[in-house]
């Protein structure tokens, strides 16, 4: 069954929640309940990634993140940590966490620097997107050249890993979706079509459309009613051999997964 890592967002302005889980003890409890749900590793992130997201400074993302993460780790959780700032990265490893997820993809040096000074035990997502920073750009370009770039990406950012100590098993890739591919939704459909030549050209793949804006496009929903047609979407790239699923409703997902498990094992 495809390995799922779910999301908590400790921010004022996520697109997909809002500021619900802003207060530590909120967020707490809803890391607690996606563990229960079977979440394999919890993605903190304490920084809007959307366009029109507000900028957080170093202080104030890892006060944040603090209380939720010590509590998380203390009850047993593998925490990822989702950030683009070097000095936040560092805090967090040296708090414990098992990995670290950059949209940026890790192409800051100082970020670089910052992954080669951890722990050999933490992994790494890295995002490749069509823009740079911590936001997404909402780009106009559509599917031409996209696999290309992609795997072009992969290939020097894994070698950019390896020349400061860090073996390519640690790294897993995410394609980046919604308006970090473009402002439609044919960009993000053309890379979820391609996901198994993806995954035999690029590696170990994680892929994150929860609730996104070319869902949202393609069916006319809100975010808070972009389940079902997260889930469908969250089935196909299971399907198609991608490790990770990057969700914020993992029991949907696992139960959806052990469904159709149960029937391909019927035959």
């Amino acid at each position: 069954m495809v390995r799922t890592f779910g999301i908590v967002n400790v921010t004022r302005d996520s697109f997909s929640d809002g500021g619900r889980y802003f207060d530590p003890a909120a967020a707490i409890a809803h890391g607690e309940r996606l563990l229960a749900a079977g979440a394999d590793v919890l993605d903190i992130g304490a920084e809007s990634t959307h366009p029109d997201a507000e900028d957080v400074d170093a202080d104030e993302e890892l006060r944040r993140l603090r209380p939720v993460v010590q509590a998380l780790l203390a009850r047993g959780a593998r925490v990822s940590i989702d950030t683009c700032k070097a000095a936040v990265m560092r805090s967090m490893a040296a708090l414990g966490v098992h990995w670290l997820n950059d949209v940026d993809g890790f192409r800051a040096p100082e970020s670089l620097a910052a992954a080669a000074a951890c722990p050999a035990h933490v992994r790494f997502v890295v995002m490749f997107q069509r823009g740079a920073g911590p936001r997404a750009a909402r780009p106009e370009q559509g599917s031409d050249g996209l696999l290309a770039a992609i795997e072009a990406f992969a290939a020097e950012r894994a070698s950019a890993f390896a020349a400061v100590g860090i073996v390519r098993s640690r790294l897993v890739f995410d394609p980046g979706m919604g308006f970090f591919l473009g402002r439609a939704a044919a960009p993000s459909l053309h890379v979820l079509l391609h996901l198994a030549a993806l995954r035999a050209t690029v590696g170990e793949l994680l892929v994150s459309v929860s609730r996104k804006s070319f869902l949202g496009e393609l069916t006319g929903l809100p975010p808070a009613e972009r389940g079902p047609a997260t889930l469908a979407a969250e089935l196909w790239a299971a399907r198609h051999g991608v490790d990770w699923i990057r969700t914020h409703d993992v029991a949907a997902l696992r139960a959806a997964a052990a469904v159709e498990a149960a029937i391909a094992a019927s035959s």
